[in-house]
């Protein structure tokens, strides 16, 4: 009963990495990897929910009783295309943070801020 819910147990699996590496880890880098991480198991879990036991693509046949439904993997697709513009967004912020902090590391950056605060209030 459980081997036939691997795809399942991979989302699972790859939630919890995603999630683990976005706490665990302080470089900007490696958040936006986990989170990527995080968003394909999104994607597998959706693709999944989609598929339907001996369904037919949705081509109107003779013979055909079950159809697939097409709309889960077309929302998928937009939010592909949607995750990688989040991404790309998210690499250029990284860009200018190191540009103007000098590191990608968020307790550096966090340090430099609080020395910045200290500065200006006195």
């Amino acid at each position: 009963m459980l081997l036939g819910l691997y795809n399942y147990w991979i989302v699972v699996l790859l939630m919890m990495i995603g999630f683990y590496i976005v706490i665990a880890h302080g470089n900007l880098i490696k958040k936006l990897v986990g989170l990527t991480i995080f968003q394909t198991s999104v994607f597998i879990f959706y693709i999944s929910m989609g598929n339907v036991d001996s369904g037919s693509a949705p081509i109107l046949a003779e013979g055909v009783a079950r159809y697939s439904n097409p709309l889960p993997h077309v929302l998928i697709l937009t939010a592909i295309v949607v995750g990688i513009a989040t991404t790309a967004l998210g690499l250029a912020l990284v860009v200018r943070i190191k540009e103007s902090y000098g590191s990608i590391e968020e307790d550096e950056i966090q340090i430099q801020d609080q020395l910045t605060e200290d500065k200006t209030s006195c």
